[in-house]
């Protein structure tokens, strides 16, 4: 845990994440990276100088994998109160519409469902557990796809919920969170999507693993552009 208390609390404190009086929602799928980011920010609270609330809010999407039961009694562990919102995104994403690319459509979905619970809950900040490789994933999806050059941004205002977006775990490689949640035993839900392994979230991992082999340095010379360009104003992180 020391760690990756270490990467979090140099990122929030980097970006000024958190303030005193803060209520936090933090977005938890389930999987490693949102629980890892939960048990994190709990951590940090026993000590952190800014006082602030957490709240664990999970959208079930209507999966038959998508475990209620499960995810009450981790955040009970934890110490973390959860709300879980039900939804239709199954029914709309892959019923309906039948989407052939379903994880754009999903995560705006999923978005929004956060942002409408965490209103009505009082929060006035979402975390949610981006990590080091998503950024990097989706840097290259947008370049390949899409032709733009943008990735998440650590922090973000949406002006229309009047809520600030943040990503604590940003700066931390996906490789030290599987160290720290195989040390920890730390039991995530065993799946929390369809697409798993088989996105193009995967194909970007897989291209950068590639990569790495011709070009050891090519992870940290992509992070550092990509800081330099935020550093310099590009609009397009977000």
């Amino acid at each position: 845990m020391q760690r990756i208390l270490s990467y979090l609390r140099k990122t929030i404190e980097t970006y000024n994440m958190i303030q005193d009086g803060d209520k936090i929602a933090v977005g938890l799928s389930g999987g490693k990276d949102s629980f890892t980011l939960l048990m994190s920010l709990k951590a940090l609270q026993r000590f952190y100088p800014a006082h602030f609330e957490l709240l664990a809010i999970s959208v079930d999407p209507g999966f038959e994998f998508f475990n209620k039961d499960f995810l009450n009694k981790r955040c009970e562990e934890i110490g973390v109160p959860i709300v879980i919102e039900e939804s239709h995104i199954k029914e709309i994403v892959f019923d309906i519409r039948k989407e052939k690319n379903p994880c754009s459509l999903c995560a705006n979905l999923r978005r929004g469902i956060l942002n409408s619970v965490a209103i009505r809950e009082g929060c006035n900040k979402i975390a949610l557990g981006h990590n080091q490789d998503d950024a990097l994933e989706t840097f290259l999806m947008n370049f390949l796809y899409a032709g733009n050059l943008s990735t998440f941004a650590p922090v973000s205002y949406m002006d229309r919920s009047k809520i600030t977006l943040i990503r604590p775990l940003i700066d931390t490689p996906e490789k030290e969170i599987k160290k720290f949640v195989k040390r920890a035993n730390i039991e995530a839900m065993p799946k929390v999507c369809p697409m798993d392994g088989i996105s193009k979230r995967e194909d970007m991992k897989n291209m950068i693993v590639g990569w790495e082999k011709q070009i050891p340095t090519i992870r940290s010379n992509m992070i550092g552009a990509i800081k330099r360009a935020q550093i310099n104003g590009w609009k397009e992180f977000k």
